[in-house]
């Protein structure tokens, strides 16, 4: 790819939410511009919680107290299995103050946070918290057990909000809200999330009309087009009027919602690594992280068995 500083000036870059630009950078270099993100927020029911959790012990209590096996509820629920649960254990274990690799990029993810983090997703599952088979769970199949009304809160995209909002699809349309994610013991609201934007190979033949194909493309007026849309956009200006004209809507979470967004977009935004082993990482980690959350492996030697084999594929990987 093509290295964008020389082609974006700081001017054309103004409008955009800084931490959507900065985390498209690497090696100092700027790489991709962003044209919309989705974030992690905290969904739970309105019938059901009075009072959302802040940090992830009083979710992890929270949702144990809620389970409610007579009327077929429980407290929450993760995608289980392959990158859907790496990263789920990702921002638990950020938001405990944890990280995933040093600055050598030598895994330490067994630390106490980490430890901590993935006992919280065990201790769900042996409380029977979590539905039984969760480690088959993926995007969808979390997003209509929720839709279903069978789970009192948990952590969810944006991306699905019209079709939570929907009562031909919804049990639950009308009955949530959404929030920031909990807090851990490192003080950091959970947010794990990422962007699709625009880029330039290296191979391209005429760098510059590419730039003005991705300024046009990104643009106020197409953001504004795709906020229509119901797509979480990356330009503040626009916000500024979607969060405006979502003062006269009829659904009581329009603004609020966008607002979430928007500040979730400023200030938790936390891409996974931006590295071609993430996802290889990943296909270690969720094997033995569901080994944890079943009981078969406790959290600390998972977690060292983890890292050891992870450690192997950095370093074969010439880390």
């Amino acid at each position: 790819m093509e290295p964008l500083d020389g082609l974006f000036s700081k001017d054309d870059l103004s409008d955009f939410i800084p931490r959507l630009v900065d985390a498209a950078r690497r090696d100092g270099k700027l790489w991709v511009i962003p044209r919309h993100f989705d974030i992690s927020c905290l969904h739970y029911r309105t019938d059901l919680i009075s009072k959302p959790p802040e940090t992830w012990d009083e979710f992890k209590q929270m949702a144990i107290e809620v389970t409610d096996a007579g009327q077929g509820i429980y407290g929450t629920q993760f995608a289980g299995k392959e990158e859907a649960l790496s990263g789920r254990f990702y921002e638990v274990l950020i938001a405990e103050g944890g990280q995933l690799f040093d600055d050598k990029w030598m895994p330490v993810f067994n630390s106490p946070a980490g430890v901590k983090a993935a006992t919280m997703f065990a201790d769900l599952y042996k409380a029977k918290a979590m539905p039984a088979d969760m480690t088959n769970f993926l995007w969808e199949d979390v997003a209509k057990n929720w839709a279903n009304g069978t789970i009192a809160m948990y952590t969810e995209w944006f991306g699905w909000y019209s079709f939570f909002q929907d009562p031909a699809n919804s049990k639950v349309a009308g009955k949530f809200d959404m929030v920031r994610q909990p807090k851990g013991d490192g003080g950091i609201h959970s947010g794990w999330a990422g962007h699709h934007g625009f880029s330039i190979t290296k191979a391209s033949k005429n760098k510059e009309a590419a730039a003005s194909l991705i300024k046009h493309l990104t643009s106020v007026e197409g953001n504004e087009l795709e906020a229509k849309l119901g797509i979480l956009i990356s330009r503040q200006s626009v916000w500024d009027k979607i969060i405006k004209e979502a003062e006269t809507s009829n659904d009581k979470l329009a603004k609020p919602r966008l607002e979430l967004a928007l500040l979730e977009a400023k200030e938790d935004f936390k891409t996974p690594p931006l590295i071609a082993e993430w996802l290889p990482m990943s296909n270690v980690f969720y094997p033995i992280m569901q080994k944890i959350i079943l009981g078969d492996a406790t959290p600390q030697a998972g977690l060292d068995d983890a890292v050891a084999q992870v450690k192997k594929l950095m370093i074969d990987a010439g880390y």
